[in-house]
């Protein structure tokens, strides 16, 4: 086929599916939980590599000015050494990893809010992201500056 000839044919759509009711025991095994994206801001060197290399532009650097109020966490605005924040819209990142591959100082990391550590913190009443800072060790699979 020549570059510019044009396919007319349509190609055959499916119209085998079958609808099957599923437990939710089964559900829970089958869906992995959500991974957040965590960036440790006191490593980070402000060279907003994360924010020009997503495909879908969910991660902004915003200055604290933005911010009305903190619910739920420290204000970063109480800080003087604090120049701005970096906001990640969950519902429109993939999970593509070009972020975490880019930073040059591997602060980005992928994790779960689901697991041993996060179930123990739970089980005392704290909220996962208290026991789990996201901070770089054995357990993520990045080290300061080696992918492992």
């Amino acid at each position: 086929m020549a570059k510019n000839d044009v396919w007319f044919e349509t190609p055959p759509m499916r119209d085998d599916y079958q609808l099957t009711e599923v437990s939710g025991d089964y559900l829970k095994a089958a869906v992995k939980p959500k991974q957040f994206l965590h960036i440790n801001q006191s490593e980070c060197i402000l060279c907003e590599g994360c924010v020009d290399i997503c495909p879908w532009k969910c991660i902004h650097y915003l200055s604290v000015d933005a911010i009305a109020e903190a619910t739920n966490v420290s204000d970063p605005r109480m800080d003087e050494s604090n120049f701005g924040i970096f906001v990640v819209d969950e519902d429109e990142c993939t999970r593509c990893a070009l972020c975490v591959d880019r930073c040059p100082t591997n602060v980005i990391t992928l994790g779960k809010f689901e697991g041993s550590l996060a179930q123990q913190g739970e089980e005392l009443g704290l909220a996962p992201w208290d026991v789990d800072t996201g901070d770089r060790d054995f357990k993520n699979g990045y080290s300061y500056g080696m992918r492992w």
